[in-house]
């Protein structure tokens, strides 16, 4: 009986052993070592069909496979030696290769390493330094800065371009402050060369962050590395071009449906999606170009296809294409980024995504579904499908948003570091950073500071976002420069008509007058507080600063000098309640461009257009005199003060540079123009026979630093009801104004 047991145990495990040959579950040493003599000499088996007893695997993007091109191309060991090379600090995270005691002293600052000599600088990385040192986080002190930027140029390091830095391992690891790259900053476009575009920079980042161009997500650290934009040498600096959507009706359907214009590669890396669009291309809404007309001898590889895409590319315009299209195909190229990214989202042509594994640009702050189509190249001939289902309400709402995203973050080189920055900042300051609805919503992150608060709702942009209405009084500000000698004076009877209104809460008078501060009964009773404060340093700017006596959302800024009546303080209020984010007021002023001189010019002349509303007699938000002191650069406010002139011209720059809106004027009666010129005080600047030409040279000034002329012209006033009608004086609510 034992021995039965014995041989059906034996004659189990035979047969179990047997199965597994069978399937291939075991592999005897012999095959082993003939599979590895073959893989020495360089044998590569065909890919097998897979057993039904293999276990299925993850779908695995095909740029990750084994058997692509870019993997024929370079070994494992290339690979690895590759990731270690230069992501040895591929674990990195802000709290493991950041020192953020760096910044606990002097905040959020960034040291620029001084030039060395006979380095070259492409221009695309010197408008990146220049940048940042016109920026108010820059540095020159090491000793102070929270984040070190190279001045070695690290944008280009494809080996076969002439922007290429040689020996940057050696001069990087030389730099006294390396500190084997924490807290440094590190800046590129493009890496790796033909045929494989790796990306490799050349040399060892160690703990260093990136601000990278055609990153992957396999290769990028969340919440350190940034992943920016491809743009080109021809990027503006500063400024930039104004988005195209303004020039397009509604419904938001274009000549085509579908467009893309580019170069096919032929072999390498990149050709598989670009090689394969001709199968979507439909020549009417539908209109996928490529040619293989580039590079040295592209002859040479030519293909059957080449003539016929070549013949039919040359056909179309690009940018008539691109302006007239609802989508604009995106796919990756040698590397996974591409410039038609930003000519996409310039052109409000939705971008349509292919480059699988491609980390978006600011992706940890910008949500691109709601500006973009994210595709898979897998699923190429599914594409046309996917964009004609989306409706138009949605087609234009993505239209919108590429508009917002392009002039917010990446319409100049200026921007793409500052968002890059300010992304840094948000890390750093944790507690005072941005939410998402700051970064995607107007104005954008660049000019919502969350250093001025961490409520929403002190903002004067998301009021109807949050469904809430700003604080239902006013400050008065009142800008003194005369000292006070007679009782009659203009700023006694403007500082009562003002306290007179339903809506104020208190007055502030700034004194910046040398003489010394009137005593407290040489002020007139009143029934809201009267704050009397010393200017600081008795220069213009600080009539913008944010003093914490300034408790309501809506300040009213007034010179000395002002004529106005409580009805017309009454109603400036009532307006600006339904525009906060704007300046409402009465003194408008406008620009103009001069072509015999090829400036801007100033106009005082009474027309019915206008682009500026003066600080002496108008209503604004608060958050205003924030932006004013903390986002200007000390060189505009020091030209201002300097001069004591322009900063009401600053003002209107920076709020419209904001809205990207006009201001909006009031009624207001003709003879307060002559009012303001009348004025006798020595002290008036309407006296100086020099400010109309300082005003004109602030202008361009200003507009030099914005990059482009941010001022909106408008011929909207807004009137009471029945203002002017003829009709009883008693059915009219503002009936004083007619009266003056």
């Amino acid at each position: 009986m034992q021995a039965k047991k014995r041989y059906l145990i034996l004659l189990s495990a035979g047969a179990c052993l047997a199965l597994l040959f069978y399937l291939g579950g075991v592999e005897l040493p012999a095959a082993r070592r003939s599979r590895q003599d073959r893989s020495r000499s360089g044998y590569r088996p065909e890919q097998p069909w897979p057993h039904y007893s293999d276990p299925l695997h993850g779908f695995v993007p095909w740029d990750q496979t084994d058997t692509e091109d870019y993997n024929l191309h370079i070994s494992a060991r290339q690979k690895r030696d590759v990731n270690r090379s230069v992501y040895r600090g591929k674990r990195c995270r802000m709290d493991s290769c950041f020192d953020f005691s760096l910044c606990q002293k002097n905040g959020f600052k960034v040291y620029v390493y001084p030039q060395q000599k006979g380095e070259k600088i492409s221009e695309s990385y010197q408008n990146i330094l220049s940048t940042i040192e016109g920026s108010r986080f820059y540095t020159s002190d090491p000793g102070q800065a929270c984040l070190f930027v190279l001045s070695l140029d690290t944008l280009d390091r494809d080996q076969l371009s002439p922007q290429y830095v040689h020996n940057l391992k050696t001069k990087v690891q030389s730099l006294p402050l390396w500190n084997d790259g924490r807290n440094h900053l590190i800046f590129n476009l493009y890496s790796g060369t033909w045929p494989d575009y790796t990306e490799d920079l050349g040399f060892d980042i160690g703990q260093a962050m990136l601000a990278k161009a055609s990153i992957g997500a396999e290769n990028f650290r969340p919440r350190f590395d940034v992943s920016i934009p491809l743009f080109s040498k021809e990027h503006p600096r500063t400024g930039g071009e104004r988005g195209f959507l303004k020039y397009n009706t509604i419904p938001p359907f274009r000549k085509y449906m579908l467009v893309f214009k580019g170069k096919r590669y032929l072999t390498g890396i990149g050709s598989d999606t670009r090689n394969a669009l001709y199968h979507v291309h439909n020549a009417e809404d539908v209109v996928l170009l490529t040619t293989c007309k580039h590079g040295k001898d592209w002859q040479k590889h030519k293909d059957a296809r080449c003539d016929k895409d070549n013949a039919e590319y040359d056909k179309y315009d690009y940018k008539e294409m691109l302006h007239n299209s609802t989508f604009c195909l995106v796919p990756r190229g040698r590397r996974l980024g591409s410039f038609r990214f930003l000519e996409a989202l310039q052109a409000a042509c939705v971008p349509v995504m292919l480059s699988n594994g491609w980390e978006l640009p600011f992706s940890e702050i910008i949500d691109w579904n709601t500006a973009a189509v994210i595709g898979d190249e897998r699923l190429l001939l599914q594409i046309p499908t996917t964009v004609r289902s989306i409706h138009q309400d949605k087609i234009l709402s993505l239209r919108q948003q590429t508009q917002f995203l392009w002039e917010a973050y990446f319409s100049s080189v200026e921007k793409i570091v500052l968002t890059t920055l300010e992304i840094i900042q948000d890390r750093v300051l944790e507690h005072g950073s941005r939410s998402s609805l700051m970064w995607n919503s107007h104005p954008g992150g660049l000019f919502a500071l969350p250093q001025y608060s961490g409520y929403l709702g002190d903002f004067p942009f998301y009021y109807a976002t949050l469904g809430i209405k700003p604080y239902p009084k006013f400050t008065a500000v009142i800008h003194a420069v005369s000292p006070l000698v007679s009782q009659s004076q203009p700023i006694l009877k403007l500082l009562v008509a003002v306290a007179k209104s339903q809506y104020c809460a208190q007055i502030i008078v700034l004194w910046n007058c040398d003489k010394p501060l009137p005593a407290k009964h040489r002020w007139p009773a009143t029934s809201v507080p009267v704050i009397v404060i010393e200017g600081e340093n008795k220069v213009m700017s600080s009539r913008f600063l944010p003093y914490e006596t300034i408790v309501t959302d809506a300040v009213l800024s007034l010179d000395e000098d002002t004529v106005l009546s409580t009805t017309e303080v009454d109603f400036a209020f009532t307006v600006w309640q339904s525009f906060p984010e704007r300046i409402v007021g009465y003194p408008a002023r406008s620009h103009f461009w001069d072509s015999n001189k090829e400036r801007w010019g100033y106009t005082s002349k009474w027309t019915n257009d206008y682009s500026m509303v003066l600080t002496g007699a108008a209503m604004f938000h608060r958050y205003y005199h924030y932006l004013y002191t903390h986002y200007l650069p000390t060189s505009l406010k020091n030209m201002v003060d300097q001069l004591a002139n322009c900063e009401d011209i600053l003002m209107n720059f920076l709020v419209s540079a904001v809205t990207k809106l006009p201001p909006i004027k009031i009624t207001q009666k003709k003879q307060y123009k002559e009012t303001m010129m009348g004025q006798s005080s020595r002290a008036s600047r309407w006296a100086d026979p020099d400010h109309f030409a300082q005003r004109q040279t602030c202008m361009n000034k200003f507009a030099s630093w914005f990059g482009a002329m941010p001022l909106v012209h408008s011929q909207m006033r807004l009137d009471p009801v029945l203002f002017k009608d003829q009709v009883s004086i008693l059915r009219k609510k503002y009936r004083d104004i007619e009266r003056l």
